[in-house]
């Protein structure tokens, strides 16, 4: 085994260890190449349970948080994603070979060009990305079987309530917006309302309404 090899191996043992059992999900993590989603200076820690910063103010999940969300959304291989905070492309890579079409939404212009580069330089041939508030979806695409969302909202946006199926499931995390007391959430569509089920204490940017001047 090549130490690349090695420190993805103990990544996957140290995921198991942390609650993702999903073999699909674990195999989808140990074929991303995550060390081409990290920044140079942090590239020694590209397959450690760690967040990285991206820039924008930005970062990149820890594994663990990846395929906690990835697992929770159950996806299948002829469904429909919404992605809510495209950021590196790293979550998007996760995804992608696990359903049909995936669309990620991103509101930084250079982190968009920087992971669709990514996308391109993988062969990643079912991932749509584009500039947008990720907190209105995208309703051209609408409505989605799963939705993802990257980023913390003190409530869940009422337009991706609107875009996700029947019967669909969403991620996301709830909470205070400053970093403090935000869980990962699940919540089922039903014919009977919403189903919400915290699953994870977190710290996620904010979703920020709007685009930023750059």
């Amino acid at each position: 085994m090549s130490p690349a090899e090695s420190r993805v191996h103990r990544l996957l043992a140290e995921l198991r260890r942390h609650g993702v059992g999903d073999a699909r999900v674990l195999a989808a993590i140990g074929r991303v190449p995550r060390h081409h989603f990290i920044a140079p200076p942090f590239l020694d820690q590209a397959y450690e349970n760690v967040a990285l910063p991206i820039g924008r103010g930005q970062t990149v999940s820890q594994p663990m948080v990846v395929g906690l969300m990835t697992q929770a959304l159950a996806v299948g291989e002829r469904m429909k994603v919404l992605e809510i905070g495209t950021g590196s492309g790293y979550q998007a890579a996760v995804l992608a070979p696990l359903c049909r079409r995936l669309y990620s939404v991103e509101r930084h212009r250079p982190l968009l060009s920087e992971a669709e580069a990514r996308l391109r330089h993988l062969r990643i041939h079912n991932v749509t990305c584009r500039l947008g508030d990720g907190s209105r979806g995208w309703p051209e695409q609408a409505p989605f079987d799963r939705i993802i969302v990257t980023a913390a909202a003190p409530d869940v946006p009422p337009a991706l309530l609107e875009q996700l199926k029947p019967d669909g499931l969403m991620v996301l995390p709830l909470g205070d917006v400053g970093g403090i007391d935000q869980e990962l959430v699940l919540i089922a569509k039903t014919p009977e309302g919403l189903d919400i089920r915290p699953f994870l204490a977190v710290r996620f940017v904010p979703l920020v309404e709007g685009l930023p001047e750059e």
